[in-house]
């Protein structure tokens, strides 16, 4: 929430950069989300864009002049900008999408011929680099990408995480580090690369099996990865990686090197060799590094592919993962809808649903942390689609209306990431109304069987078509990747109209998406449903192979605000079929008021 005293600390840091940038002579800086390796979720250093701003979503740029400031974000933050933005003078400047290069077109046309425009290098991706530098070659505006002013502005920067990594083990772990590599070697070879240079978290910690606890929600740890025809070097933290799992490391042809080397590695790499990056995943300060006599070539990383694709083992112990979080989430539903039903309880808030629904996950096997911060959020609320509540401004829970709860955990055999909406008092006609085109979406999707191939994003309009059939729509991707014991947002494949179809989003066996359309009414309320699925081979015909989606996600969804008259029969087996299915893989596994609980929201409509 924005007071007075955040905004002179934000006038105050403004002030800061405007007299650094008027130092080395710039005119426009830009501040990415990002970090060296283009995460989603930063680590406190990085988080110069939250430190200026104010504006703590997880997607966004800002950019300053002499006479200006402003966040670009899309539909999905924009309540939020609004607040937190809210009495600055940094302006919120609305995209269409989190994809819109539309800050770059602003900052070209709004930098005069002969002008710099400024960016740290370190925390710019390539494709994005290349962009801006062909926008701001066009109007004769230099580009400077050597210059870090957080360094020079933030006095009180946090340092780099030094919390230690640790190895995923199996039986959790289905495929050795060693048959990894040698699938990345092989997918070299196939370039015809010598090297390939890794600097996303998540395909490190994928292909070492190694975690960490460096970016909040993420198993992660801060590295980059040079892997050679023969061997291969980690460049982490100093004392990151303990004696004994080093001494594994080093058995398997993994050499570990200080973090701050990589970008030195690449300096070193002999003239002639061929280099395999991948331009959406490594940084333009990464890629200017690499030295002037080796060969690059450009292609999406093999490892984004293999993570994306689980093996029968891995959706094994996802499955039983699935178990385990349901059962947590009857926990948690069990003492919370009495609590609602009783007038005179005491007051119940936003921030009580987070500490209690990762309490009861926390109870269960093999629980690491929460997948990503838990939204819930009460009618208006609700229809934040970020929403995180805060103890000072969050909403009491009371009257009617309806919560929304995004929620997800890591546990050593997968990641959850589930949405339910569940009324309080008496939910409205209105309100049944748009709940149960949201489940009409869900179930259409859910339902579709696709060739083999099919690009992701061309499977959006199907969870829209109910919704839009009503003259509605949502402002935020379908479905996005999840990761095995990963990050909860992962790629290739997204089911957006955002994304363009390109191939290596084709959906392939094994791969987890998530399926969660929503409505939302600003001021009045959100809805969003959402199950997790896995890409099941389905039938063989002479058109082709063809996929089909299983639910893994294993929680009632909730039928008291379903208005049965818009649903069609397919559908309410569809629903009735879920929650048999429901029922029987999580009654083992919960007792007492949980189990009632269960055997009265998975009852047949």
């Amino acid at each position: 929430m924005s007071t007075p005293e955040t905004h002179r600390a934000r006038d105050e840091r403004l002030a800061q950069l405007r007299g650094a940038m008027a130092r080395h002579g710039i005119d426009a800086y830009i501040v990415p989300s990002s970090d060296p390796h283009l995460s989603e979720y930063l680590p406190g250093h990085w988080k110069g864009r939250e430190w200026l701003s104010g504006f703590t979503g997880s997607v966004g740029t800002f950019i300053a002049t002499a006479h200006f400031a402003g966040v670009w974000t899309d539909g999905r933050y924009w309540t939020q900008a609004e607040t937190e933005l809210g009495g600055s003078e940094i302006q919120l400047m609305k995209i269409p999408g989190a994809a819109s290069q539309m800050h770059i077109d602003w900052v070209a046309a709004n930098v005069h011929a002969g002008g710099t425009v400024a960016v740290d290098a370190r925390v710019l991706g390539l494709a994005g680099a290349r962009l801006l530098r062909e926008a701001l070659d066009a109007r004769g505006v230099t580009l400077r990408t050597d210059v870090d002013l957080l360094d020079e502005v933030w006095s009180e920067r946090p340092a780099l995480p030094l919390d230690p990594v640790f190895e995923h083990l199996p039986p959790y772990a289905v495929v050795t580090r060693l048959e990894k590599l040698a699938a990345t070697r092989a997918a070299m070879e196939a370039h015809g690369a010598g090297f390939h240079f890794i600097s996303t978290l998540d395909d490190i910690a994928y292909l070492f099996n190694l975690r960490g606890s460096d970016v909040s929600f993420n198993p992660v740890f801060l590295a980059h990865a040079l892997i050679g025809r023969a061997d291969a070097t980690l460049f982490v933290g100093e004392g990151k990686v303990p004696h004994e799992l080093r001494a594994r490391l080093e058995h398997d042809g993994v050499h570990l090197a200080p973090y701050a080397n990589a970008a030195h590695a690449l300096a070193a790499l002999p003239d002639g060799a061929t280099l395999l990056v991948d331009p959406r995943r490594v940084t333009a300060g990464m890629r200017d590094a690499v030295a002037q006599g080796v060969r690059v070539l450009e292609a999406v990383n093999p490892t984004t592919f293999a993570k994306s694709r689980k093996e029968e083992g891995e959706a094994a112990n996802v499955r039983a993962a699935m178990e385990q979080d349901g059962a947590a989430l009857c926990e948690f539903f069990s003492w919370l809808e009495p609590l609602l039903a009783n007038p005179s309880r005491q007051p119940l808030n936003e921030v009580d649903i987070d500490t209690h629904i990762t309490q009861a996950r926390a109870r269960r096997p093999n629980f690491i942390s929460p997948s990503f911060s838990t939204i819930a959020g009460f009618n208006a609320n609700g229809a934040i689609m970020h929403y995180r509540a805060a103890l000072d401004s969050c909403a009491v829970i009371e009257g009617d209306g309806l919560l929304l709860i995004d929620s997800g955990g890591q546990y050593l055999g997968g990641t959850t990431d589930i949405t339910r909406v569940i009324p309080v008092g008496a939910p409205s006609e209105a309100q049944k109304r748009d709940y149960t085109l949201v489940l009409k979406g869900l179930i259409n999707l859910s339902s579709t069987r696709f060739p083999r191939g099919t690009r992701s994003p061309m499977l959006d309009a199907i969870a829209r078509a109910p919704i839009w059939a009503a003259g509605i729509d949502y402002g935020h991707g379908t479905g996005h990747g999840v990761g095995y014991f990963l990050n909860v947002h992962e790629g290739p494949q997204t089911i957006s109209p955002a994304a363009p179809p390109d191939p290596h989003t084709a959906m392939e066996p094994g791969m987890i998406t998530s399926i969660e359309p929503g409505i939302y009414r600003p001021g009045r309320w959100g809805i969003r449903i959402e199950n997790l699925v896995l890409n099941r081979p389905h039938e063989r015909t002479e058109f082709g192979e063809y996929l089909a989606f299983e639910t893994l996600t294993l929680c009632p969804i909730d039928t008291r605000c379903i208005d049965r008259d818009i649903l069609r029969p397919d559908e309410i087996a569809w629903l009735n079929d879920y929650h048999a299915t429901v029922r029987t893989r999580l009654a083992p596994h919960v007792e007492g008021a949980a189990r009632d609980w269960l055997m009265l929201r998975t009852e047949a409509i």
